[in-house]
């Protein structure tokens, strides 16, 4: 039940922290080239996701372990998505949950996911988008959370047809959040990444690759 209140908790880490950035076309958020951010925080829910730097396949990355942990990785930056809209990372997984499902709370585990979080003094009011590598809800589905309807899923990559390969994702954050909440996006507060495996009891393994903020698709 630690879950029911990870998107409040996640206010907490972003809300006061503000980074400066210019207009350029592209911003990158971490590259992983000089190791792992200072700005990157864990926060843990249940148990720890273990997080190390890696190479996997020549591109220097995050490798995420999990056993029957959550924990996330949290980047602390204050941006508006209608100047940046687009989110774009690599990922790879070794497997899907057998036992998970986005549907229900017990099956509320991915074997990757990334978020982006909108945060609001009033920390019940804090949403997020939630980009999932789902065990079996079809990709492309989008549900609201099975633990708080202010975090809504989108299954970019659906079961293990994908697993072992790495996949870029482009998404226009700014459009999603219109689309899943019906208004404007308040300034975003954070990306974060998470590897979770509390509620199904299983292991999972992802690498999270280069993560970058851009005007528009490339």
């Amino acid at each position: 039940m630690k879950k029911v209140y990870l998107t409040c908790c996640l206010i907490f880490f972003i809300y006061f922290v503000s980074i400066s950035i210019c207009q350029d076309k592209e911003i990158i958020i971490d590259d992983f080239k000089s190791g792992l951010s200072s700005i990157w925080q864990g926060k843990s829910f249940a148990g720890e996701t273990q997080y190390s730097i890696t190479i996997e396949d020549n591109i220097k990355c995050i490798r995420a372990e999990s056993n029957a942990s959550a924990s996330a990785l949290i980047y602390k930056i204050k941006y508006n998505t209608k100047e940046y809209p687009i989110l774009s990372w690599q990922w790879k997984v070794n497997n899907v949950l057998k036992k998970g499902n986005a549907l229900t709370k017990e099956g509320d585990d991915y074997a990757a996911r990334v978020y982006v979080i909108f945060p609001s003094f009033l920390f019940w009011k804090t949403k997020a988008i939630n980009y999932i590598w789902a065990s079996s809800l079809p990709e492309g589905t989008e549900v609201p959370n099975q633990f708080t309807s202010n975090a809504k899923m989108i299954a970019l990559q659906s079961g293990k047809i994908n697993s072992g390969k790495w996949i870029t994702e482009e998404r226009n954050v700014f459009e999603d959040y219109k689309k899943m909440f019906g208004e404007e996006p308040p300034e975003a507060g954070g990306i974060a990444i998470m590897t979770d495996t509390d509620n199904t009891g299983e292991k999972a393994t992802a690498w999270y690759g280069p993560i970058k903020l851009k005007m528009h698709k490339m």
